[in-house]
């Protein structure tokens, strides 16, 4: 049944029988033979069939849940039995919001020097689609923040608090300041990060609560392209502290702290709460306790 479970839970994803079947590895008649197998199994109709994938049924979503946690049943097995005989191998799927990339490094590569049979994938997603995948079990770990939208159930590991600076070109307005506030940042041409992402609400959320708004001359879901336009000299940015440094701003760029209010979010890693995780998740978790900047002896918080 595993296997029809899991080209069940491929059809969800890709909403197209050809496509799953690809996906898979089979071809489209094997793919939805075991499908109506799967029904006939069941005694339910799972897909609202066509011309063409149409849907779920209420009973396939249903399903598909339960598919979801038996594949990744599944799936911890067979990665702790290979543990248990080779030692930690396979790979590890990580989702991290734009302003938290530069600091997946200092998680991977102390990991994979103690465990170099790992292989990474780390993916650029905003923080919604970091729990989406999380919850579809498309990735094994998310880093995003903790404290200010909703995560659902997760175990979570705080990494840093992320702090905020305005990035300007020496000689531009402000950039003689030992720091500024909010509302002085909101009159300088601003490029950044667009509206899906987390990090721009909560800077709107932070230029509201100083009574302004800012109306940005640019925006990206993209980090290098907000630093390539600081560079020129001619554009502003807030970011993160920890990201300007990792990028190695210097004369004549400036980073400087904004006040009132002086805000701080926390970033952290994220994984399903199943118990028991899997051995390369449950060896990633332990990292980045041992990463956490600023917590003491942090603990899984599920």
């Amino acid at each position: 049944m595993l296997d029809k479970l899991e080209f069940f839970i491929a059809l969800a994803k890709a909403q197209h029988f050809g496509k799953a079947a690809e996906a898979c590895g089979v071809t489209q008649p094997t793919l939805s033979a075991a499908i109506k197998q799967l029904e006939d199994q069941l005694g339910v109709m799972l897909v609202l069939r066509g011309s063409r994938f149409q849907g779920l049924t209420p009973e396939g979503e249903q399903v598909l849940g339960w598919a979801r946690r038996i594949s990744g049943d599944a799936r911890a097995m067979r990665e702790e039995m290979r543990a248990a005989r080779h030692g930690l191998s396979g790979r590890i799927r990580i989702a991290a919001i734009p302003t938290a990339l530069a600091m997946v490094a200092r998680l991977t590569t102390p990991f994979r020097e103690k465990h170099p049979g790992v292989t990474f994938q780390v993916l650029s997603r905003t923080s919604i689609e970091v729990l989406s995948l999380l919850g579809n079990f498309d990735i094994d770990a998310g880093i995003t923040y903790l404290d200010n939208e909703p995560l659902g159930r997760v175990t979570s590991v705080p990494l840093y608090a992320e702090r905020y600076q305005l990035i300007t070109a020496a000689g531009n307005p402000l950039s003689d300041q030992a720091k500024v506030t909010w509302a002085e940042v909101s009159q300088l041409p601003l490029c950044l990060l667009t509206p899906d992402m987390q990090n721009r609400r909560l800077i709107d959320q932070h230029l509201a609560e100083a009574g302004v708004e800012v109306r940005p001359t640019l925006e990206s879901n993209s980090m290098i392209v907000l630093f390539s336009h600081i560079r020129t000299g001619k554009w502003s940015s807030i970011m993160p502290l920890n990201l300007a440094e990792t990028f190695g701003f210097a004369e004549p760029i400036r980073a400087i702290p904004i006040v009132e209010p002086d805000a701080s979010h926390v970033v952290g890693l994220v994984t399903s709460p199943r118990e028991p995780h899997t051995p390369l998740v449950s060896a990633l978790l332990e990292e980045a306790m041992a990463l956490a900047d600023g917590f003491s002896r942090p603990k899984p918080s599920t």
